[in-house]
């Protein structure tokens, strides 16, 4: 259970305190003794990570601001800082911990919270009683003391539940969740929030005629559905709306082109992308963002049963277009296809996609950046990375050359749906350009979203990666939309 965040205008005596410094000395309120505090700033002066202190009452933790490094830089520090803290915090056993700071920048406390946040989470659903019971009483509560109002706690409250709820989904087996559940996961939550949810099953799929989301579903015995979301206040900037994409395949064999050896495991996490657009929606409806946004999610699972399709057919996707299949674990943008072709019903400002797509993107990239192809105008991108800089889920753009869309070409379908073995994440995205009539923004996290182990915060197998870029992109673009006007 995520701990409760509250803020406080006091500090007492007997509450354990983590204290964020921007200098060597140390603040009155934290009631230390002499020879504490003249451990604390021994400590603080050998240029130590963080410093501890076990008083008989209540534990202090003090963390130092590096110094001579880039604002977004300090941010991500700090971040990092609470997850290596967060064994020590267990230890103790806190059920409240105190954050506050002292000489720093505006906002260290939230970051330092978010941090701690994400560090902390945990998926128990499947545990005992006996296990769970051990962390009954662990941090039940962060009270946040400084300079925060109530807007900028709000947002660190909506966005972390949206993260938890997130990583939740993604945690999920797929015999608990297939696609319909998950279409029922994202109605709860889109009426919990308070934005909309339709949900297409199969028989309005096979009408609208997604030869894509129906191809891939074919080796199922669980139907496919289609989620759309919308998000669109009475106060709305924008006349066109944005629109969120994420693939929803909630677990990849790789069809008849099965997967091998290890490369299947971790796979009923190929839904990330519409757990991620879920957590932006909720985000966007719980803080107010006064943009109309529509989310679209193509979800079923990738399996060889059945009637499963196979490497050579041909199939005739939502815009009309042929698509020649040359390999059926290249399914993730058959289904994101459908969707982007459906987006242009609503003659979008913007369409973004999201998806842990291709290995190419992981190999090229590591976990250190999100792939970006896009073909939009470059103010949408300066936005993004600018963000992604700030949350610390940097992207990192490919080219979109034309020349990449030449390897598509089929001799006996409009295209193919992958290319050679060369620059795997540009084709991908290249095949995705081809169904988009307004500009596009494609988001391949494979490489941030599968970890095998833990990146700081960014747990294994679920960071959620995109949810804070996304969301923090669309608070900024209504702000700016908000300036113009």
């Amino acid at each position: 259970m995520k701990p409760q965040i509250i803020r406080i205008s006091q500090i007492s005596a007997d509450q354990s305190v983590m204290c964020i410094l921007g200098s060597d000395q140390i603040p009155e309120r934290l009631i230390l003794s002499k020879s504490e505090k003249e451990f604390a700033q021994k400590q603080l002066q050998a240029k130590e990570e963080f410093v501890f202190i076990n008083s008989y009452n209540k534990c202090t933790y003090l963390v130092r601001l590096k110094e001579g490094i880039s604002p977004y830089k300090i941010k991500e520090e700090l971040r990092k800082t609470s997850y290596n803290l967060r064994k020590l915090i267990k230890e103790n056993n806190h059920s409240e911990l105190v954050i506050t700071s002292d000489n720093v920048y505006k906002g260290a406390i939230e970051d330092f919270a978010e941090g701690l946040l994400l560090s902390v989470y945990s998926f128990e659903k499947y545990k005992t009683k006996a296990e769970k019971g051990e962390r009954k009483n662990y941090l039940t509560k962060l009270l946040l003391h400084g300079d925060i109002n109530d807007s900028e706690i709000k947002w660190l409250i909506d966005l972390t539940d949206a993260a938890y709820f997130t990583r939740d989904l993604i945690n999920e087996p797929v015999n608990h969740l297939n696609a319909t559940a998950l279409a029922g996961e994202i109605k709860k939550i889109g009426d919990s929030a308070g934005f909309t949810v339709e949900v297409l099953t199969k028989g309005k799929i096979e009408a609208l005629k997604m030869g894509g989301l129906l191809a891939v579903n074919k080796g199922s015995v669980d139907p496919p559905v289609f989620c759309i979301l919308e998000w669109q206040p009475e106060n709305c900037l924008n006349k066109k709306p944005i629109i969120l994409i994420g693939k929803g395949i909630v677990y990849d064999t790789g069809g008849l082109n099965i997967k091998t050896g290890d490369y299947m495991a971790g796979m009923n996490g190929d839904m990330a992308g519409a757990a991620i657009v879920t957590g932006v929606l909720h985000t966007a409806a719980m803080t107010g963002i006064p943009l109309h946004i529509i989310g679209l999610i193509p979800s079923t699972d990738n399996r060889p049963g059945g009637n499963a399709y196979t490497q050579g057919d041909i199939i005739t996707m939502y815009n009309k277009m042929t698509v020649e299949i040359g390999n059926t674990d290249a399914e993730g943008r058959l289904i994101l296809a459908d969707a982007i072709s459906y987006a242009s019903k609503y003659s979008p400002e913007l369409i973004i996609d999201i998806a842990t797509l291709t290995g190419s993107a992981a190999m090229t990239f590591g976990n250190q950046a999100i792939a970006v192809m896009t073909n939009a105008d470059r103010k949408y991108i300066n936005l993004l990375e600018e963000c992604g800089n700030d949350v610390y889920e940097r992207i990192a753009e490919l080219p979109f050359w034309d020349e990449y869309g030449e390897l598509l070409k089929s001799d006996i379908a409009d295209l193919k749906n992958i290319g050679g073995r060369e620059a795997g994440a540009i084709i991908a995205g290249k095949f995705l350009e081809r169904f988009a009539e307004f500009p596009l923004i494609h988001l391949d996290i494979a490489g941030t979203e599968m970890l095998k182990k833990d990146d700081f915060y960014r747990l294994k197998n679920v960071p959620g990666s995109g949810l804070r870029l996304l969301s923090t992109f669309l608070k900024r673009f209504a702000a700016d939309y908000s300036d113009k006007k």
